[in-house]
């Protein structure tokens, strides 16, 4: 048995195939993945019903499994802060600011080939999506 934050074998060799400066997707339930992310991408289904679980539920995990270098979010199209950037900031930590990218253009981003992983979850809060940019692993 796994002794490990993430334990979804998919998302875990997902996961492991990453390098550094590739990317992760982690989408709210409105979020269309076979639209707005590259055909190659690993997508990740973890939305099991409405709420659950929620992109802050597997941000968490990730950011606990892996190195985060960046992270990107989507601004609704009234340009505000919404309460979730705080929820991210504070499970990210580590001074690593979220870039906000206006939401076509966020969809651009998440289109690219180095967005290898897309998560898919039951999140119901609007613009609840973030894309993570893999950190290096520094030695002890």
């Amino acid at each position: 048995m796994l002794k490990t934050a993430c334990t979804h074998p998919d998302l875990l060799y997902a996961l492991a195939k990453c390098g550094h400066g590739d990317k992760i997707l982690i989408a709210d339930g409105n979020f269309c993945l076979e639209s707005y992310t590259h055909p190659d991408a690993a997508k990740i289904r973890l939305n099991l019903t409405a709420g659950i679980p929620t992109v802050t539920d597997v941000l968490r995990v990730i950011t606990q499994t892996i190195n985060i270098e960046q992270a990107e979010v989507m601004l609704p199209d009234h340009s505000s802060e919404l309460p979730i950037y705080s929820e991210f900031a504070d499970i990210i930590g580590d001074g690593i600011s979220l870039n906000r990218l206006e939401r076509f253009e966020f969809y651009e981003v998440s289109k690219k080939e180095n967005v290898k992983i897309a998560v898919a979850t039951g999140d119901l809060r609007l613009f609840a999506n973030i894309i993570l940019t893999v950190g290096v692993v520094t030695s002890a």
